[in-house]
């Protein structure tokens, strides 16, 4: 697992791999996140792959603003007044999914669903820019255990593993960092999914 300080080299790379149809970990406004194109179906396998997470559980997607929303998701009029009040930030908004979308299968689990996260984050609104594409929102860790905004924490799970990011920008935050707080907005009144 090639790792690297965050610097406008490696993030150049870091774009490269993506388009190429790589992984790259780095760190987001919340945990560190396995980022790759989320339109990229070999891609995103990929990434299921890297976490050993179970093929029925989907994964949120990266996108640069409210109205990027409207290729991939059904907004409504009250729900687009809930978005504009609380994004960018640090919450995943569940929404119902359009069809087809461009996006793969594998993304969704299964459901009508689609996982949306708007960021502060100047690394991912940058990738987001320069690939024009949405990324995929997911951490970087084994399935079912502890993500992190440490990478030191995150390469003890990957020690035994042999497929790992193509790349990871290292760029570790203070304090205790949690995930994103997670809103269903599918229902009459929003859903607290994780806090």
């Amino acid at each position: 697992m090639r790792i690297e300080k965050i610097s406008k080299k490696t993030i150049k790379e870091a774009v490269k791999i993506i388009k190429n149809g790589g992984v790259v970990a780095c760190p987001t406004d919340t945990v560190y996140g396995l980022i790759a194109d989320a339109t990229n179906k070999n891609a995103v396998k990929k990434i299921f792959d890297i976490k050993k997470r179970e093929k029925g559980k989907a994964i949120s997607i990266f996108l640069e603003d409210i109205d990027s929303i409207k290729k991939f998701a059904f907004l409504n009029k009250k729900q687009k007044i809930f978005l504009k009040k609380y994004l960018p930030g640090k919450f995943t908004i569940i929404l119902k999914r359009k069809k087809p979308s461009g996006l793969p299968n594998i993304l969704f689990g299964g459901k009508n669903t689609i996982g949306i996260r708007i960021v502060k984050n100047k690394l991912i609104n940058y990738l987001i820019k320069e690939l024009k594409k949405p990324l995929t929102a997911t951490s970087f860790n084994i399935s079912k255990r502890e993500p992190s905004g440490k990478i030191n924490e995150i390469i003890k799970q990957f020690k035994n593993i042999s497929l790992k990011p193509d790349l990871v920008i290292k760029k570790d935050k203070k304090g205790n960092i949690k995930p994103s707080k997670i809103i269903d907005l599918t229902k009459d009144k929003p859903i607290v999914l994780r806090k």
